[in-house]
């Protein structure tokens, strides 16, 4: 056998990567991954879910304390302001810490972090930098980058990504986001809170592509009641800076008369491709398909031996914690176990005010399927959201007529993000709707929504 310098190479460190790491040196195998990066954790722990969810949490607060929300609670303020560097900072803080806790469990778990960037040499061997690193299974978790759009140069000042939003300055007087999916959605929230006019362009008939079109339709009708200005199919066509304000020019998707909007900050969202440029993929013989990822079988191996790939460089949804599953899953079967992951199963959490969240099927795609009972129940008959005051929202449980079984369920509220496990669960179990209405829930918590919604679906209901 050859003598390698690890049995397991890991390329990226993100959520899928530094898990993949930690899993394998779990199992007893030499660990390696190469990170470029001055910290661990990828774009997810660095410039994306953690420091986004940081800067949603905070601006809701000070939007709270701003607009007066706190007051019909009981709670009277003075003059409010923002202290938008400590604001930062307190977002910086949260990076470290989760970066650092990284690089912890790394040296607790005797995983070597080979810093620079890695490139194949052939199937065993990477170059990053000066050394050449062998390994016995090399896995690409090199993750994604922001979608360029064509014609328009982001200069992370006026026109930025999603790494420039939430790096800003200065609150912009008006924001400009080009893509009405997740990311735009929510970093465009954040600036709102914060008192920027926000413009969202979608080119699209409506916001975020892919959810169920139920969710999609009310969202429209939420963010537009928040203040947001919604332009639904319409297309950019063209972005030109000068003196530090934008002038974006629009028009109808299918085309028609153009118009501009002017803007001192536009955000870029319109997607995330993966990263698979630059890693010699050709050395190896290894080719991507038309996204430019890489495609595995059910085990996560490539069609080269000994090279594995998981994460947002492979089809499937781009989310971190569908990365982190595949992270756990092939490391447990380069080492001889059985790793699998239910892609049938993966949560989606949109991290808005309220927050969206789905699993499954959409009620169109389990409809295409055959036929199918839906239970819906609205989060104004929920007495602990109706208890707080927040009561915008409902949750969807759609079941296959005949079996009962949960094909899918789609929620908005202001927990929806934590609500969705317990169905993400039951759908792991092969549980029914009546598995989850006949299960007892706590009162008052926002989940027995979910319990009312599959009562629905039964024909069941108590509270509406």
């Amino acid at each position: 056998m050859a003598d390698y310098d690890f049995d397991v190479l890991i390329i990226g460190s993100g959520p899928g990567g530094y898990v993949a790491a930690i899993r394998a040196a779990q199992l007893g195998l030499r660990t390696g991954c190469v990170e470029s990066r001055e910290t661990l954790g990828g774009t997810c722990l660095n410039v994306g879910c953690i420091p986004s969810k940081a800067l949603l949490n905070a601006s809701e607060k000070f939007e709270e304390a701003a607009t007066g929300i706190l007051a019909k609670h009981g709670i009277k303020l003075g003059s409010v302001e923002l202290d938008l560097p400590a604001m930062m900072a307190d977002k910086d803080k949260a990076v470290k810490g989760l970066t650092g806790g990284v690089e912890f469990l790394f040296k607790k778990n005797k995983v070597e972090w080979v810093k620079g960037l890695g490139t194949f040499v052939d199937a065993h061997t990477v170059q990053v930098g000066d050394r050449k690193v062998t390994a016995k299974n090399i896995v690409i978790a090199t993750g994604s980058s922001v979608t360029p759009l064509p014609g328009v140069e982001i200069d992370q000042k006026v026109v930025v990504d999603s790494t420039g939003a939430i790096a800003l300055d200065k609150v912009p007087e008006h924001m400009v986001v080009i893509g009405g999916g997740v990311i735009g959605l929510e970093l465009g929230s954040v600036w709102q809170r914060l008192g920027a006019k926000v413009t969202v362009v979608e080119f699209l008939d409506q916001l975020l592509p892919g959810m169920d079109g139920e969710v999609r339709k009310e969202a429209g009708r939420i963010f537009k009641k928040q203040g947001m200005e919604i332009k639904l199919s319409t297309k950019v066509t063209g972005v030109a800076v000068n003196g530090g304000k934008a002038t974006v020019t629009i028009e109808p998707s299918a085309g028609g008369t153009a118009e501009t909007l002017e803007a001192d900050a536009v955000l870029v969202s319109i997607g995330r491709r993966p990263n698979t440029d630059g890693l010699g993929l050709d050395k190896i013989g290894l080719a991507t398909n038309q996204r430019g990822q890489v495609e595995t079988d059910h085990r996560f191996q490539t069609a080269v031996p000994g090279v594995w790939a998981i994460g947002d460089v492979i089809p499937g949804p781009m989310l971190a914690h569908k990365a982190e599953d595949e992270g756990i899953a092939v490391a447990e079967n380069i080492a001889g176990l059985t790793g699998i992951v239910n892609h049938d199963v993966i949560p989606s959490v949109v991290y808005t005010h309220p927050e969206i969240a789905g699993v499954g099927l959409t009620e169109e795609q389990a409809t295409e399927k055959g036929e199918i009972k839906v239970g819906k129940f609205p989060m104004a008959g929920n007495s602990r959201a109706k208890a707080i005051d927040d009561t915008v929202g409902w949750v969807k449980v759609i079941a296959d007529a005949k079996t009962d079984r949960v094909l899918g369920a789609w929620i908005i509220t202001s927990v929806a993000g934590t609500m969705i496990a317990e169905v993400a669960m039951a759908m792991e179990m092969g549980a029914t709707s009546e598995d989850i209405a006949y299960t007892c829930h706590a009162h008052p918590t926002h989940s027995e929504a979910i319990k009312e919604a599959a009562m629905a679906v039964l024909g069941k209901p108590i509270h509406v």
